[in-house]
């Protein structure tokens, strides 16, 4: 594989607020159980009926934040929320709420979701089981299929159901370049640390803003090998590294339009040596080695925050007891006393503060 060069751009925004369910009507002693199944199945009827016909306008027009996932963290956007929230993190292939007759699942191929047991059936339309941050349930439908440059990849046009406008809406935070974002389904889901946890028929549709999907678009394709060797841990190491989430808790430390270079032990990324518009190696300097579950080491951060403020945030995790090189001229500040820098899948290099 050739070596791919990108700027990678991540972002912070905490102007979001928690969802607001609205309350169900309250039933009149004389309603009667049989005309109430039916209202709500003409209710559920007439919902589905309006899936996929118009794309919703965004509701918040700010910057995507440095997400995992990439979608909103809430329906309602007046108040500030951790990035750990999301209003869709994960779907279960194995219970769709509504599908063509005889489809009872969907499953990756790789990149792409067929529909299980006939995968000539076609997916768009349907209706899935997903779930937010919360562990609450949310109806996803997929509203159409996009070719990527690789032919083990699909883009899916998603909307999820919004219980607060009621109506369908683009569950994927947008962005001014991309302001309606597709998805990518991902074996497996993601937990509020970052943690990737391979659950039986669970997978996530990772909108294109969030980090999950963007390593799988630098090339990082969890279910590929790559001399023989799986790609799955290296994947798991760009989503740490894109959200500078240096303890592996979770926790990003980086902004808004932030420009990257990164380089991998597999030699798929390599370092880049000529300046380009979007990037000058001159300014830039090694930042951290990293690993599936954090930095395994950091010269420093990328926006100039102390070391001790993050030795504080993950007591115990980093020591300043010797200087640690991960490879090459690259050497640590602090590094991780349980791992050696040496293993460290993926390492980057940022300008640093100002």
């Amino acid at each position: 594989m050739k070596a791919l060069k990108k700027s990678l751009l991540t972002s912070v925004c905490l102007m979001l607020t928690p969802p607001v369910f609205a309350a169900a009507p309250a039933r009149s002693p004389a309603s009667k159980a049989r005309p109430a199944r039916a209202s709500t199945a003409s209710a559920v009827a007439e919902r589905y009926a309006l899936r996929c016909q118009s794309e919703a306008p965004q509701r918040d027009v700010r910057v995507q934040g440095v997400s995992l996932w990439g979608a909103k963290r809430a329906w309602d956007s007046e108040q500030e929320l951790n990035e750990r929230r999301s209003v869709l993190t994960s779907v279960d292939g194995e219970t769709l709420r509504k599908a063509p007759d005889g489809v009872t699942a969907v499953r990756l191929q790789e990149g792409r979701l067929v529909a299980w047991p006939d995968a000539t059936r076609s997916i768009v339309g349907m209706v899935l089981q997903g779930t937010n941050s919360d562990g609450n349930p949310v109806e996803v439908a997929i509203c159409g299929t996009e070719p990527a440059d690789d032919p083990s990849v699909d883009w899916y046009r998603i909307q999820a159901w919004n219980p607060v406008a009621q109506e369908w809406e683009n569950p994927c935070q947008g962005n001014t370049s991309k302001p309606s974002p597709r998805a990518l389904a991902v074996s497996g889901l993601w937990d509020a640390t970052g943690a990737h946890h391979a659950a039986p028929g669970k997978l996530t549709l990772a909108c294109e803003t969030g980090a999950i999907s963007k390593c799988v678009d630098w090339g990082y394709k969890p279910w590929a090998e790559r001399d023989g060797k799986s790609l799955a841990d290296l994947h798991q190491a760009c989503t740490r590294m894109a959200r500078a989430d240096y303890c592996g808790n979770g926790q990003s430390h980086t902004w808004d339009g932030t420009s990257i270079d990164m380089y991998d032990s597999f030699g798929m990324l390599k370092l880049t040596q000529k300046s380009s518009e979007s990037w000058d190696p001159s300014l830039a300097s090694f930042e951290a080695a990293w690993a599936p579950d954090g930095a395994t080491c950091l010269a420093r951060t990328r926006y100039g925050q102390s070391l001790e403020s993050i030795m504080t945030e993950c007591p115990g995790r980093f020591s300043t007891s010797a200087t640690a090189a991960p490879g090459d001229d690259d050497r640590c500040t602090v590094h991780r006393g349980d791992v050696s820098p040496t293993t460290a899948l993926l390492r980057n290099r940022s300008y640093g503060p100002l």
